[in-house]
């Protein structure tokens, strides 16, 4: 029989599954507004659709919910209808005008609307759903499964969809039984490096200082990722939880959860869900009658991305300038406020709260061996289809992700790389497409799990340009402290640029490469060791790019400014159309002899604002590389005169 906690947590479910149930039992209306959906018009379409019920009368409830992961499609709206022949459905790219429409015909009305319909929400004989799409084949949201159905603002909704269990029964074991559940279930950081969740835990319980301290790392800081800010903002009671049981497992009385304050939607939302569990007795003093008391404090980050270094972010919240120190000692012994310290990414706790609450063998289940077990949250962005987030089991490889999940790529252009693990992640090529994700596979082919960003590129991408882009992101990060990490990717990335502008010798890549090593090799923080990735990867699978611009002074993606030239072919040039010299914004463009239009290469900053401008039947503009083979421009630029 269940007594102490697990009786007062058994009456706050049924509580909450109850409210739930009722909620299912009425029309209802989710409007997604995470920042993905915000960016798209998403309150302007919550704003219409309150708007247009309250003129009608209705009182129907319209719930705001986070990220569904179909970020291309924003914004979208739900609709659910108990009475109705249909199951829920998907709308997509929906417009104040079209939210208009699906009140009056869809809500108000008997009309489906099914004209906006993105999917039904689930499986049904009527309707396609978005199961059906291929992507579902290879998606397993476990992180994300809240994301999107539930409102992040209501505790009980998370509590009746399984949330808080994990705390409950956490509560009943002792902790060196939950840190030993979490062992077995080979759970890996999600934060970038992978290290074991447990060797931490255990270094940490084990250390005769007090007190101990407990951090979320939710400093998410690379280009073209979104996974924490999104759990962050549609699930934070889900981070909470794993906070909650992991600083029970390791004696913690005090923890911080770490947000960058550029993420001030995930603030306020985490903020708002701390009340909430405190209110509900689930963080506080006395946890559920446990006896066990936890707090946890919000701490807003400034931005920098050296900052997302454990070291650095125990300084940032000391009040000291971000700076990373060497180690040992490591934080799980000597961090916050010189105490033992546990610093866990996002997605790492979020995964604690569901192997304590559903077991050793479902999450085992997930993965591919103990190295590599639950599932790996993505960000696909860059030349993709469907850009947003997905989840994958480990295992799944790059292929699947890339085309079957994310569509492939647009415009019939062709697959080129895949840029994995952050800025300081590394560009692997087609030959690799068939890896799978997993974190030993993706650190021999020269890149790394990271947090989950994946920038996708097509054939209009120069490798070097790529890895000139990264590196001058982790180059302007850097926080200077290190004499390789400030000197060495400053060092590179002059190289870099000196090849992108044709102005680099033969000896230079050798020296690029060697720079890169020491730099990895030598770097006080990951940062530094990780920074040449971009590099490495690039020279070690598309070295021939970087020899074509070092020795022809030609970029083969005709990407790179100094080494490329936009060019109006006469004999597509139609004579009656000026689309092009309008849209030049710097006037490069004039109307030559028989009216051919012809570009001033003097003028052209190369924009390209002028290739959209032609009109597709002529598509007369092309981009030449090198410029020796641009067609000669002279009788052109002497009939302008």
């Amino acid at each position: 029989m269940n007594s102490g906690p697990a009786l007062a947590f058994e009456k706050r479910k049924a509580l909450a599954e109850s409210r739930w149930k009722e909620l299912f039992q009425q029309p209802r209306i989710l409007v997604g507004t995470a920042t993905c959906g915000r960016a798209a018009g998403g309150l302007e379409v919550l704003k219409t659709i309150r708007e247009e019920l309250k003129k009608a009368g209705q009182s129907i409830p319209v719930m705001e919910v986070g990220c569904m992961g179909h970020c291309y499609a924003e914004p979208l709206v739900v609709i659910s209808k108990p009475d109705s022949d249909y199951a829920p459905i998907v709308y997509g790219y929906v417009t104040p005008e079209i939210a208009r429409l699906l009140v009056r015909d869809s809500i108000l009305g008997d009309d489906p609307s099914l004209e906006f319909m993105l999917g039904a929400l689930e499986a049904n004989e009527a309707l396609p759903s978005l199961t059906d799409l291929p992507r579902f084949r290879y998606e397993k949201p476990v992180l994300l499964e809240n994301c999107g159905r539930i409102d992040p603002e209501d505790v009980d909704q998370y509590i009746a969809n399984g949330g808080y269990a994990g705390l409950d029964k956490a509560l009943e074991m002792k902790p060196q039984d939950v840190i030993e559940l979490v062992r077995k279930a080979g759970l890996k950081g999600r934060g970038g490096a992978g290290f074991s969740t447990v060797v931490k835990w255990e270094t940490c319980r084990n250390s005769a200082e007090t007190p101990k301290y407990l951090i979320c790392n939710g400093d998410e800081g690379d280009p073209g990722a979104f996974m924490d800010r999104a759990i962050l903002e549609s699930d934070p009671h889900s981070v909470i939880e794993g906070m909650i049981i992991a600083a029970y497992a390791i004696g913690a009385g005090l923890g911080y959860i770490y947000v960058r304050a550029e993420y001030p939607l995930a603030v306020e939302r985490v903020r708002h869900a701390l009340r909430q569990a405190e209110d509900s007795n689930l963080l506080g003093k006395n946890i559920l009658g446990s006896g066990f008391s936890f707090t946890i404090r919000l701490f807003e980050g400034s931005g920098a991305f050296v900052c997302g270094e454990e070291t650095a972010l125990i300084a940032s919240i000391e009040g000291k300038p971000g700076l990373p120190r060497h180690r040992p000692p490591f934080p799980a012994t000597k961090g916050l406020f010189g105490k033992p310290t546990i610093i866990n990414n996002v997605k790492t706790l979020a995964s604690v709260s569901r192997i304590v609450s559903r077991g050793l063998g479902w999450y085992s289940s997930l993965g591919i061996n103990d190295h590599s077990s639950g599932t790996a949250v993505f960000a696909l962005a860059g030349k993709v289809v469907n850009t947003g987030l997905t989840e994958v089991p480990m295992g799944t490889s790059l292929r699947q992700v890339i085309f079957e999940v994310g569509g492939g790529i647009p415009k019939g252009k062709k697959f080129k790389a895949v840029q994995i693990g952050g800025p300081s992640g590394g560009c692997l090529p087609e030959s690799t497409l068939d890896l799978p994700i997993d974190f030993d596979s993706l650190t021999e082919a020269g890149a790394m799990m990271g947090s989950g960003g994946m920038v996708v590129l097509d054939e209009d991408d120069c490798m070097v340009d790529v890895a000139r882009f990264f590196l001058e992101f982790t180059q302007n990060e850097s926080c200077g402290k290190c004499t390789l990490c400030r000197l060495g990717t400053r060092q590179m990335l002059e190289i870099l640029q000196s090849i992108a502008q044709g102005k680099a010798m033969a000896g230079d890549l050798k020296v690029l490469a060697e720079l890169a090593r020491d730099v990895k090799a030598a770097s006080l923080c990951n940062l530094g060791k990780t920074a040449p990735n971009p590099i490495l990867t690039t020279l070690r699978y598309f070295e021939e790019e970087y020899e074509a611009h070092i020795k022809e002074g030609r970029c083969p993606a005709r990407r790179c400014p100094d080494l490329m030239a936009y060019y109006i072919i006469p004999e597509k040039c139609e004579r009656s159309c000026d689309a092009c010299v309008g849209t030049c914004t710097v006037e490069a463009i004039y109307v030559g002899q028989k009216r051919v239009k012809v570009i001033d290469q003097a003028k052209c900053v190369k924009c390209g604002t002028c290739v959209p401008a032609c009109p597709p039947q002529y598509n007369a503009i092309v981009k030449i590389s090198p410029l020796s083979e641009l067609p000669e421009a002279l009788p052109a630029l002497k009939a302008k005169g």
